[in-house]
């Protein structure tokens, strides 16, 4: 798909939903090695859509576009209900500080220090590099109890890029979260785990824009600044 190809795609989508390439933030949920095949907790699929999520997130730092992290750290009560008995029995699942905890080093900027529990779990964001950073979200979806949306109106984001691990929980619920928000929606489906054709057409009929690894790249560096 070429560049001018891309764009007119974009075109021939209704304009209050078309993204807005230059305005827009990358949200990358729950990458971490626990979630990921050889982890703790794994989500079938995830490994298989890292490539993709390493264009994206390059893309975006070519661009010098926002990209956010968004993380789970399960400890003490604070831990949606489906996972609470398991948490409480001590379950090895992203513990805060853990090797697992970790966000997949593949998607990190180069340097980057490592998640910082007391600063994420006090609902502040941690610097990893340029206009990236790492956010704690306490439950499925990364605008609840988190400073997500200030993060990106301070920064003039009106298009969010979800990416990441396990569709139909976490992804699905920040993309009904940024809806309510009036943020414009795309979904990368080779660049998000656990996705189905239902999935993805149940989200799109709340208008969300659906659009490939390649599209996007393309489009982020056509309207780079």
């Amino acid at each position: 798909m070429t560049t001018t190809a891309a764009a007119t795609r974009d075109e021939g989508v209704d304009p209050f939903l078309a993204p807005h390439w230059g305005t827009s933030a990358l949200l990358v949920i729950d990458t971490q090695v626990d979630f990921a095949e050889g982890g703790s907790t794994p989500v079938a699929g995830t490994r298989a859509v890292v490539p993709g999520l390493v264009s994206l997130v390059e893309a975006y730092r070519r661009a010098g576009r926002p990209v956010v992290h968004v993380v789970r750290l399960y400890d003490g009560d604070d831990v949606d209900r489906v996972r609470r008995a398991a948490v409480a029995a001590g379950a090895p699942v992203v513990r805060p500080g853990s090797p697992g905890s970790a966000i997949l080093p593949e998607l990190v900027p180069a340097g980057a220090p490592p998640l910082d529990p007391p600063t994420l779990l006090a609902g502040r964001a941690q610097e990893l590099g340029p206009d990236e950073v790492a956010l704690w979200k306490p439950r499925w979806s990364a605008f609840y109890r988190t400073p997500l949306e200030e993060l990106l109106r301070e920064r003039g984001v009106d298009t969010v890029v979800v990416v990441g691990c396990n569709f139909p929980n976490c992804p699905r619920a920040t993309v009904t979260d940024a809806s309510e928000r009036d943020l414009r929606v795309v979904v990368v489906p080779d660049a998000v785990s656990g996705t189905t054709e239902e999935g993805l057409a149940q989200v799109a009929g709340l208008g969300v824009v659906l659009r490939p690894v390649r599209d996007v790249v393309a489009a982020v560096a056509r309207d780079a600044g």
